[in-house]
């Protein structure tokens, strides 16, 4: 007997068997109970039937379908349970979307639908596969909303009187047909908007300048979607015009200026830049000025010198522009007299000035500087230097009052606001109680014998050198504190971002050298008679320093002096006549020249030669060409054959400056490296450098006698060509040969006739020798008892190939003066502009006889 029959669901019992309504109960009481109650019944034989329970009950599940957007992949799966599996699903009631569509098998309804349905209606019936078979329906909504409607257009293009118009709105989302209307704001005359396709068309008859209009367009969903569009719309004047200023203008790489476009076009202008070898931002960009005068931009030049074309174009008619020629210059600075160690004087990084428009009409006066004493010394150029948080091109001024200055080289007023002042006198700067410039002329005259050579007073006359690898200034001031008698002459290592003191400086000049002239077995340098007349120069890290004397008042030697530029302690010295005395180094001003090596070219004045004698004393050196190694042994030296006549009629050859020139191509026993200067005899030696020779004009390698009475200038050399005006002279030049490393007089000379003492010129040009331009300055009329009179400087330009074509000069139109002439002063020539120092309104009086003791005027191409 099987007992699970009586256990199991689908087992019957017999009628009439008790043991079968057991099985209700709760509890089972036990196998064992059951078995003999089973026997005992009667329950049991071989006979069984089958019950078969109903099917669970069929249904959906899913009470309601997600929303889905036009355009957008939609999916979602009705969902049974109960009857039997698998199920057929249909859509019994209602259509889907376009787009979508039902799975029979697995409910899904899937696409991306490409029409809205607003709460459609559906019926979804599902049938399972029992038997018999089970059927379930249920109603459910779907709703397909338009995408969101946008205004695809965001700006209006501008238009212009006369000239028709065509503009279409355009809009995306939502359900079409749209439809548009002008809500704020009136269509200029002549023009109209289409409701039905969003189109703007017409031919203006009138300007709008910036005409505010707000545009709405609205779909066809339910609900309705709306947008709106604010705009502006300009309609220019029939005719359009656009200027730019400045329309040339210089700077250095990587600079920034501005620049402003003036139009009548009321959509203003797109700017752009170009250049040769160049495109899009590698030719330089543009900023916004934060200006609201006229269209102004930021110019940011590359860094890549050149000429650069930035275009000014309407934004309205693309074939109107303006143009404004930008020259970038590489230019590191003019940071030593003459421009570099050479002595050259050129300038050949310089992309704007040029013969064509240095002239009478593009070409004058900027602004000047005021200043309160006389500018001796040649002023000094640094571009790009960080002053105050703003990057900027410097000039820097010293006076005769022992002042400096920094001045903005390129954007100033007259009279201009300085950077930064420096004297050089006060305590931080060294200066002791009581101490001031050295009174030179009148009754209180400290120095010389009262002709007043530097007036009125002597403070700062040796041009100054820059180190731009440390932002350095090195300057030499002239001191007394009259009450004692006592003169000072300090070295100073200036801040050139705020004309502090560096390097615990300064450090006061005091030198000795071994020498009979003082009587005794050594020399000692005089403070108060020693003239710092020569410029600075800073050569393998040591600041090189000359001296001579004021008006030839004994004692005085030609001194050379080096200070170590990183700690001003003094290095070496050198003194040019030890037991003679006189021997100055003049030069009118100039620098020390300096070749490759290091190696140091002066030209002395004065005093005895005896290096030829065959017992000492045989080192002193007067009247003579010498070559210095950087420790200030002499290496060579040539001196001219008149050498003692020299001495005795005063006819320095040191009154004119040494230049090195290029370096020539071998070419047999010519010689490849050459330096050339003069003196009072007007006798200018081309002297061999690797081969001086010694005493006598017959080891020059060339001699050539010059027009005039004298020379007190360094000449320039530029591109194969030097360039001198002597004294009572016209400006020269002369073409050197490589075949006969020989000078040759050029066929041309200037027309102007320069007075006493000549002039030391400069040079511009691009780098290769185009537009090259003879700088010189007419100081004849200094302003000091020795000179003819007191006027303006004359600035001088000259064609440099041909020197009888005169492009400009100073004296010509209005407002182009220049303050009065000093002695030996040179102009420098940086970034499209020109620096001159004068002595201002003074003609050489106290500074307190006139309103401008003192004046750097700046030239350059007019606004």
């Amino acid at each position: 007997m099987n007992m699970a029959h009586c256990f199991t669901p689908k087992v019957a019992c017999f009628p009439g068997c008790a043991l079968c309504r057991l099985r209700s109960l709760h509890h089972v009481i036990g196998i064992v109970l059951l078995s003999s109650l089973w026997a005992l019944t009667g329950c049991g034989g071989s006979s069984s039937k089958t019950v078969t329970t109903p099917p669970v009950t069929l249904a959906i599940t899913t009470t309601s379908l997600p929303n889905g957007q036009v355009g957008t992949a939609y999916s979602a799966t009705l969902v049974a349970t109960g009857g039997a599996t698998p199920y057929i699903w249909t859509l019994t009631s209602g259509t889907l979307p376009t787009g979508l569509a039902l799975n029979a098998s697995t409910g899904a309804i899937a696409g991306t639908p490409t029409a809205t349905a607003n709460a459609t209606a559906l019926t979804f019936t599902v049938t399972d596969s029992g038997n018999p078979v089970q059927t379930k329906s249920v109603n459910r909504s779907l709703t397909i909303s338009a995408t969101t409607l946008a205004i695809t257009t965001t700006s209006l293009p501008n238009g212009q009187v006369g000239t028709a118009y065509s503009a279409t709105l355009g809009a995306s989302g939502g359900t079409m047909p749209y439809n548009w209307s002008l809500t704020s704001g009136t269509l200029p005359t002549g023009m109209s908007l289409n409701a039905s396709t969003g189109a703007i068309s017409g031919t203006p008859t009138a300007t709008a300048d910036a005409s505010a209009l707000t545009l709405k367009v609205t779909d066809s969903s339910t609900p309705v979607q709306t947008q709106t569009l604010s705009a502006a719309l300009n309609i220019s004047p029939s005719s359009i015009t656009v200027s730019v200023s400045p329309t040339q203008a210089g700077v250095a790489i990587t600079q920034t200026m501005s620049i402003t476009a003036t139009t009548n076009d009321y959509a203003g202008v797109n700017w752009s830049a170009s250049g040769s070898g160049c495109s899009g931002s590698a030719c330089g960009t543009f900023s916004a000025a934060n200006s609201s005068t006229g269209i102004e931009v930021k110019y940011t030049a590359p860094g890549t010198a050149g000429i650069y074309t930035v275009t000014a174009t309407s934004a309205t008619k693309g074939t109107v522009t303006a143009t404004a020629s930008i020259a970038v210059t590489d230019l590191a600075g003019v940071t030593t007299y003459h421009n570099n160690l050479s002595r050259n004087g050129a300038n050949t990084q310089e992309y704007l000035l040029s013969t064509s428009n240095v002239n009478s009409s593009t070409f004058g006066k900027l602004f000047s500087c005021t200043v309160d004493e006389a500018i001796y010394a040649q002023p000094l150029w640094v571009p790009n230097l960080m002053i105050g948080s703003v990057k900027r091109n410097v000039v820097f001024v010293a006076t005769q009052n022992d002042s400096l200055y920094a001045f903005d080289a390129d954007n100033n007023s007259t009279p201009c606001t300085s950077l930064w002042h420096a004297n050089l006198l006060d305590p931080a700067h060294g200066g002791l109680s009581g101490e001031q410039s050295v009174q030179s002329s009148g009754p209180d005259r400290l120095v010389g014998s009262g002709n007043g050579d530097i007036a009125p007073e002597v403070g700062v006359t040796g041009t100054p050198v820059i180190d731009l690898t440390t932002d350095t200034l090195y300057v030499v001031s002239k001191s007394a504190i009259i009450s004692g008698s006592t003169f000072y002459q300090r070295i100073h290592a200036i801040d050139l971002t705020t004309g502090s003191e560096k390097f615990s400086g300064p450090t006061t000049i005091a030198a000795t050298f071994p020498g009979t002239g003082d009587g005794g077995l050594e020399t000692t340098f005089l403070p108060r008679q020693q003239n710092q007349r020569p410029g600075l120069a800073l050569v393998n890290g040591v600041v090189y320093i000359a001296w001579a004397s004021h008006e030839d008042t004994t004692p005085y030697y030609g001194w050379i002096i080096g200070y170590s530029a990183s700690n001003l302690a003094q290095a070496y010295v050198f003194n040019v006549t030890p037991n003679s005395g006189s021997g100055g180094i003049w030069m009118s001003g100039g620098a020390p020249a300096a070749d490759s090596s290091g190696n140091l070219y002066v030209i002395t004045a004065n005093g005895d030669f005896d290096v030829t004698n065959p017992s000492a004393p045989n080192n002193d050196y007067g009247d003579s060409f010498l070559e210095l190694s950087g420790s200030l042994d002499v290496l060579q030296y040539f001196t001219p054959t008149d050498q003692l006549s020299d001495n005795q009629n005063d006819d320095d050859f040191g009154s004119g400056g040494a230049a090195v020139l290029v370096d020539l191509p071998a070419n047999g026993a010519n010689p490849t490296h050459l330096v050339v200067g003069g003196g009072k005899d007007s006798a200018l030696y081309l002297l061999n450098r690797d081969s001086m020779g010694g005493l006598g004009d017959s080891n020059a390698w060339q001699k050539l006698s010059l027009p005039g009475s004298g020379i007190f200038a360094t000449g320039a050399f530029w591109n194969s060509n030097f360039y001198l005006t002597p004294r009572n002279g016209h400006l020269l030049g002369f073409s050197l040969s490589p075949t006969t490393a020989t000078f040759t007089a050029l066929p041309n000379t200037s027309s102007e006739q320069f007075g006493f003492p000549g002039s030391t010129p400069s040079v511009s040009s691009t780098p290769n020798y185009t537009n090259g331009i003879v700088w010189t300055l007419d100081n004849s009329n200094y302003c000091t008892p020795q000179s003819i009179g007191c006027s303006a400087a004359i600035l001088h330009a000259y064609d440099a190939t041909n020197l009888s074509t005169e492009l400009w000069n100073s004296a010509q139109g209005s407002g182009n003066t220049g303050g009065n002439a000093v002695k030996f002063a040179i102009p420098t020539v940086a970034n499209g502009k020109v620096y001159v120092g004068t002595r201002g309104n003074n003609a050489g009086g106290a500074d307190s006889s006139t309103s401008i003791p003192g004046e750097l005027d700046v030239y350059g191409l007019l606004p």
